[in-house]
């Protein structure tokens, strides 16, 4: 019922936003979510006023005073995006608790002390991080459940340890839906993990982007008779961090930046993931690269993880060549293979067919998986990699002509007809059939030619012909 409330409140202050800021541009805003342990109650303090976004300096008061009473053991789970909506919509406000993606979250705030932000800045949320490390002048840890099981935490000492989430909503990634509640999976396993130490904790739950913007029309006064046009969205912010660069003799060969790097394991006829993405990109985040090399017709990229799905040793390589091709009178680069080695097994996903671009350029694609509309194809009925699944996002990578730490023009994977031009030129088609049809059943027709005369004798119609 509380967490039914909660989510009541942070739709309605997401209603009065919207109806406060109409007349002006949208800005983009997340909420927070914030609790602790059960036993340590939190701060009381005045909620922010419906329709307030909150900035990065109001965060830094606000946590200031809400960590000054609260254990300074903090979880931050930062998932990629997240809006009020993604609670509306999936959990289970409308008395459909069976149906919810967060069990785990509405457990967690039922049992402690919580505080709600429904509208936090993106740019303050991204900072959230920096924000707790001054707070707790203490480093931050990028972690995962299996890593936080083998770690030892002391209830006296402040720690930071922030566990990336993922976010999807495409068609040929795992539904939104699904993916939530993956992720409330895992922070049910945190906070299962932290109290079997018995370490109190402060727990917020916040994303660097909102998963739905809605851009609302300005109001500017235009001339009579001109007319405007539906504009997209502002690009998105930049890249929160680097891309994974390899060197070669000094100087840059390889680069490669994705949002989620998830692989997943089918085991008893469950599908257990995995993201790779925090162990792989990240402030003080170094991940090994031993086994990579890059010459003028081959790249190889290889990403060495531990503890990864139980398997102790874990690697994820690209494999990229190069060559001229005559009929194009230019050299593409492909990527032949994925890999997958783990403690001493090996499994083979062929990506040259649909992972490939002009050796200048590098290849970026929205979405990079080897299920629904794979591009990634296992290497026979009997590898190991039918066994897995591999699901990049907002993948990009350039093995060949790197200049400096930038990735060259991208060439997006993202065809000239999409789904809306064929359904666009198809309807087209079908009107201009009906429209070609209806005129010819117009140009048969035929008036009388003869007519009736009162005067006359009538005209008689043989009844036998």
């Amino acid at each position: 019922m509380a967490v039914r409330m909660a989510v009541g409140r942070l739709a309605a202050s997401l209603i009065l936003l919207l109806s406060i800021f109409a007349s002006g541009r949208c800005s983009e805003h997340v909420p927070l979510l914030m609790w602790s342990s059960s036993g340590f109650p939190l701060a009381s303090q005045n909620a922010p006023a419906a329709g307030h976004i909150m900035s990065s300096n109001q965060l830094r008061s606000f946590l200031s005073t809400a960590l000054s009473s609260a254990p300074h053991n903090v979880l931050l789970f930062l998932q990629d995006k997240l809006s009020v909506d993604d609670f509306t919509m999936y959990a289970g406000v409308f008395g459909n608790k069976q149906d919810s993606a967060f069990p785990n979250l509405e457990a967690a705030l039922q049992l402690s002390s919580s505080l709600l932000l429904p509208s936090v800045s993106s740019s303050a949320s991204a900072a959230l991080p920096a924000l707790i490390q001054e707070q707790l002048d203490t480093a931050p840890l990028y972690m995962d459940p299996e890593t936080l099981a083998q770690l030892r935490l002391n209830a006296s000492l402040p720690a930071l340890l922030i566990f990336r989430l993922p976010y999807s909503s495409g068609d040929d990634m795992m539904s939104a839906k699904e993916v939530l509640s993956g992720n409330d999976e895992v922070i049910g396993q945190v906070l299962n993990i932290m109290k079997g130490q018995s370490v109190p904790y402060t727990a917020m739950y916040t994303a660097l982007r909102p998963s739905r913007v809605i851009e609302e029309p300005s109001l500017a006064v235009h001339s009579v008779g001109t007319r405007s046009l539906l504009q997209s969205r502002r690009g998105g912010p930049p890249a929160p961090y680097p891309p994974v660069e390899f060197k070669e003799r000094g100087s840059t060969c390889i680069l490669m930046w994705a949002d989620n790097l998830t692989v997943s394991l089918l085991r008893s006829g469950k599908w257990e993931r995995h993201d790779l993405a925090p162990k792989t990109f990240g402030e003080g985040v170094f991940p090994k690269l031993e086994g990579s090399y890059c010459n003028e017709t081959h790249s190889r990229l290889v990403l060495n993880y531990e503890n990864v799905l139980s398997y102790r040793s874990f690697k994820l390589i690209f494999v990229l060549s190069q060559r001229h091709y005559k009929v194009s009178a230019r050299r593409w680069f492909t990527m032949d293979r994925v890999q997958l080695e783990y403690d001493g097994k090996k499994a083979s996903f062929n990506a040259s067919l649909s992972i490939y671009a002009p050796v200048e350029y590098s290849y970026r694609c929205d979405s990079v998986t080897s299920f629904r509309y794979p591009q990634l194809i296992p290497h026979s009925a009997k590898d190991n990699a039918n066994e897995w699944r591999i699901s990049f996002d907002d993948f990009q990578i350039q093995g060949f002509n790197v200049t400096g730490k930038d990735f060259s023009y991208a060439s997006d994977c993202a065809g000239f007809f999409t789904p809306g031009i064929w359904m666009g030129l198809l309807t087209s088609l079908l009107m201009v059939l009906v429209l070609t049809y209806g005129l010819h059943m117009i140009m048969q027709l035929h008036t009388m030619d003869r007519f009736d005369d009162p005067k006359g004798p009538a005209i008689s119609v043989p009844q036998t012909e």
